[in-house]
């Protein structure tokens, strides 16, 4: 018996090529029901077709509330609620102390931090006793990386709400828990830096890193298919890093 079977999960951020799609389809071969979102129509319907069944996409933006609306709505409609909530959505930027403007933080900082806390306050009518909401926050947070102190900040504030979120909702038997990936191969790193960029990029990380090489999207898949199940059941405001050892040794 696969471990999620049965159950309908949620994944933001699940159209672009990376950790979102990649968990869906990991969540989808465990024997959920994935529903995926995020704002891009077209890699949507393209991570639909690569996934192949048992997953239903809902364009949306989860910092608009209307958005987020229809697709609890969607996931209402199926009857059986909510198990599985990955809030995985987010933006990144490199910009520096001096460089920072308020446009760039207010747009990491409302993408990151109110996209994810309303996430999950939009799902909390829908969540079953024994549902599992893991936040996906970053190493960044704890590495002080130089031109990236906006996006630290604004995931250590989620792995701030996660802590909370844990203890408010114990009662209803819902667990809360963070996966923080460090370096990873994503599409949205190559949008960051440029396509010209990226292998020069990466060669640089993987040399800083204990394990030798970035990581790839289906390792912080795995590990958020474990928090997801009943595998990781007497784990609550855990963050499990998924990072090389690079927070680690």
């Amino acid at each position: 018996m696969r471990r999620l079977d049965g159950k309908t999960a949620v994944v933001t951020g699940g159209g672009t090529a990376g950790i979102g799609r990649a968990t869906a389809a990991r969540l989808v071969a465990e024997g959920a029901h994935v529903f995926v979102t995020g704002r891009r129509t077209a890699e949507l319907d393209e991570a639909v077709e690569a996934i192949g069944g048992n997953v239903t996409a809902v364009p949306g933006d989860i910092t608009d509330t209307d958005d987020l609306d229809r697709l609890y709505a969607a996931v209402a409609a199926r009857g059986r609620g909510l198990d599985v909530l990955f809030a995985n959505a987010g933006t990144a930027s490199f910009q520096t102390l001096e460089a920072t403007t308020l446009d760039e933080f207010d747009r990491v900082v409302d993408v990151n931090v109110k996209g994810t806390l309303l996430t999950v306050q939009k799902a909390l009518p829908l969540l079953n006793e024994g549902a599992s909401i893991i936040v996906n926050a970053s190493t960044s947070a704890a590495r002080g990386v130089a031109g990236m102190g906006v996006y630290a900040a604004s995931k250590a504030a989620v792995r701030a709400l996660a802590r909370a979120w844990a203890n408010e909702l114990t009662g209803r038997g819902v667990r809360v828990n963070v996966v923080s990936p460090g370096p990873t191969d994503t599409s949205g790193v190559v949008e960051l830096v440029g396509e010209e960029n990226i292998e020069a990029y990466n060669a640089g990380l993987s040399d800083q890193l204990p394990i030798g090489r970035i990581g790839r999207p289906e390792e912080v898949a795995a590990v958020v298919a474990f928090l997801a199940s009943s595998d990781s059941s007497f784990m609550l405001g855990a963050e499990v890093h998924v990072d090389g050892g690079v927070n680690q040794i």
